[in-house]
């Protein structure tokens, strides 16, 4: 009789756990969960009530599903229109959307490896945005009438504001990667400082750093205008030094063809940035500022950096409507827009 009451009473339990609900999640621990896997890359979620379907969203992947009309439904969980699994769907109580456990886990996993995946690929880790001169180096100067009033304008201030406007826009659009200025006020940095506190800057094997130096033009020419980007030259014979031969222990002969590789490939991504950025400028201005197009020579803060760089010309001080272009507003804003949108198409093509 008393082993009979135990196996009753062990039947008992056992069913209370067979149908005692699996261990569930709200939406707001669920994105909880997520951040856990990279606290700086947002969770976005968004679902259609009359359709069912939801949406999870990090970085450049997605895993898609259908909410279950009653708990304890089965379906897909679908992750970038490639990869399928069958898991317990979400469903809806009282209102609120409540998510399984297995659905949480495989959702938490599945994002972690597409997310290590995508970090031990090629990625820009680190933008730095040089505005030339700055202090007692007012760089080119010009003298506009406006309104029939001689106004003096600064490369330094044209250029520093055009650089703190790039780097809100790009903290905004890559909240993962670090946007570094050479100064961020009316300070005066020499040319080997600016090179020095680039090439300082430490990233992983496979992380790159880009730098983009922002400058303004003069001419005598009072007509002479437009935008124009320049990037080192490895037709000149000048040859930077890139390889680290304390991580590379090879011979000297070895060092010189590697540096010699690497010059090429810095050169050629150069090339790509410069195009990408006049591209940019050519989008938004289109024939109402002249592109005087892409330039290659050996400019010092350029040519001493050891990744790939450009040299930006926003426009003539000395010009009139490239002046004005420059000191309003409307101008700066969408000549920053310009730079900004030919940056992010660069790391948009290297990074895939």
């Amino acid at each position: 009789m008393k082993n009979r009451t135990k196996i009753i009473t062990f039947l008992f339990i056992f069913t209370i756990i067979l149908h005692a609900p699996l261990f569930a999640l709200t939406l707001d621990e669920t994105i909880d969960t997520l951040k856990t896997i990279s606290p700086n890359e947002p969770v976005q979620f968004r679902w259609d009530p009359l359709f069912r379907d939801g949406v999870f969203n990090m970085g450049d992947h997605y895993g898609a599903f259908s909410v279950a009309q009653r708990e304890g439904e089965t379906g897909h969980l679908v992750f970038d229109n490639r990869e399928l699994f069958n898991v317990p769907l979400p469903y809806n109580s009282n209102g609120h959307l409540i998510f399984p456990e297995n659905f949480v886990v495989t959702l938490k996993n599945t994002f972690t490896r597409l997310y290590e995946n995508d970090m031990s690929r090629f990625r820009v880790a680190v933008i730095i945005i040089d505005p030339g001169h700055g202090g007692k180096d007012p760089g080119a100067v010009g003298n506009i009438n406006i309104n029939g009033k001689t106004v003096k304008v600064n490369e330094k201030d044209i250029v520093l504001d055009t650089g703190l406007a790039l780097r809100d826009m790009l903290n905004l659009a890559y909240p993962d990667k670090r946007i570094l200025m050479t100064r961020e006020t009316d300070i005066y940095r020499t040319l080997d400082q600016r090179a020095e506190m680039a090439n300082a800057v430490t990233v992983k094997d496979n992380e790159a750093v880009i730098f983009i130096s922002i400058h303004a033009n003069a001419a005598l020419n009072s007509n002479a205008r437009g935008y124009e980007v320049w990037h080192i030259t490895s037709s000149t014979g000048q040859r930077r030094s890139l390889l680290d031969t304390k991580r590379h222990n090879y011979s000297s002969d070895i060092n010189a063809i590697l540096n010699h590789l690497l010059n090429e490939e810095y050169t050629t991504e150069s090339i790509m940035l410069a195009d990408l950025i006049l591209q940019g400028f050519g989008n938004s201005f289109g024939s109402s500022l002249p592109s005087r197009g892409r330039k290659a020579n050996d400019w010092f803060v350029v040519r001493n950096s050891r990744m790939p760089a450009v040299l930006v010309e926003l426009g003539f001080v000395s010009n009139r409507q490239d002046a004005i272009l420059m000191t309003s507003d409307d101008g700066l804003q969408k000549l920053t827009e310009s730079l900004y949108n030919g940056i992010v198409n660069f790391i948009g093509i290297f990074e895939r």
